[in-house]
């Protein structure tokens, strides 16, 4: 009986799987192979730190499915990851095993274990927004005497009039600002989507004035760090959570409250859906792909609720006399 021959290694399958399936096949956004770049990063560290094997060194053999679910533990209770990213993670490392299926048949049997990992349930809260008067405060907070404070404040004031995601802002060059008469801008959304939003004259009046001051060239990007390269997410996350803790020393209400970049997004969604907009238009103003996404701001805005109640006439009912109830039915109840 002949031995095995040995498994083949892992990394050509990788190179592979990013040069020929994702560019090569299916054109893949910018995006997409980033965040597909980050998964692999954060796979192959996790699979060195328990195999004690470099990357290199790993073989296809390794790929398995309990190895996975231990590098989805880590990413949640070790990383602190939301359940949405390990998903996320998740659905990169299926792609990657259905890949191999094609090109590897006789790994089948151990990537089917890997493909049958289900998604992981989540509650779905409540979206997060700020007031008006808490978004003014937090653009005021930015000290426009300093470089980095005239950064900071146009590019909040471009979140919240566009409600663009923050990759999309920082991903924004010189050439995707019009400010001619209908001033807009041209954002690269998800999936190679582009859509055009417009400007109020004061956003469109401080971009012109910061892409006079950095003299960028149409292909350059607008808001970039001191080195000069493009803003990062993380970058921006810090320099706006400075940016919250200096306005919650005004506005007592952003105390202790979570706002992430993100947040400034649902904030414009919902003030375009308190000022009577219709979801449909909203939905094209913020790239969602399905109406059915926007439908979440509904649900998130009690005071739209409350007035919708308050044209509801009420029934007429009596309050039934107090009665005790079972001694043992009233201790299931309180189980």
């Amino acid at each position: 009986m002949s031995p095995s021959p040995p498994s083949p290694s892992l990394g050509p399958f990788v190179q592979r799987f990013f040069l020929d399936r994702l560019v090569g096949q299916q054109n893949a956004s910018p995006a997409t192979i980033v965040a597909y770049r980050d998964t692999f990063r954060l796979w192959f560290r996790f699979a060195e730190r328990e195999l004690g094997r470099s990357p290199t060194a790993l073989v296809l053999d390794d790929l398995r499915a309990q190895l996975v679910l231990k590098f989805l533990d880590h990413l949640e209770h070790e990383r602190g990851n939301s359940i949405r990213s390990r998903n996320a993670r998740l659905a990169t490392i299926r792609s990657f095993a259905r890949y191999i299926g094609y090109e590897e048949p006789t790994a089948l049997p151990a990537l089917q274990r890997i493909l049958a990992i289900p998604r992981k349930r989540y509650a779905t809260p409540v979206l997060g927004f700020l007031s008006r008067e808490e978004i003014q405060t937090i653009l005021d907070a930015p000290d426009v005497s300093t470089w980095s404070g005239r950064r900071d404040r146009a590019l909040i004031l471009t979140l919240y009039n566009t409600g663009a995601r923050v990759s999309e802002a920082i991903g924004l060059n010189v050439k995707d600002f019009e400010p001619n008469r209908t001033p807009r801008v041209t954002f690269h959304g998800k999936g190679r989507k582009e859509r055009t939003v417009p400007l109020w004259c004061n956003t469109a009046h401080m971009l012109t004035e910061w892409i006079q001051e950095q003299r960028a060239e149409a292909s350059e990007p607008i808001f970039t760090n001191r080195q000069g390269a493009r803003l990062s997410r993380s970058g921006f996350a810090y320099r706006l959570a400075s940016a919250v803790h200096m306005a919650s020393e005004t506005c007592l209400s952003l105390r202790h409250r979570s706002i992430s970049p993100h947040t400034i997004r649902h904030t414009t969604a919902m003030h375009l859906l308190q000022s009577g907009t219709d979801l449909a238009v909203i939905a094209l103003w913020l790239g969602h792909e399905s109406p059915t996404t926007t439908h979440g701001y509904l649900e998130a805005d009690l005071a739209m609720k409350e007035r919708a109640l308050a044209g509801v006439e009420k029934p007429k009912t009596l309050s039934p006399r107090y009665k005790p109830a079972d001694r043992v039915l009233a201790f299931l109840d309180g189980l």
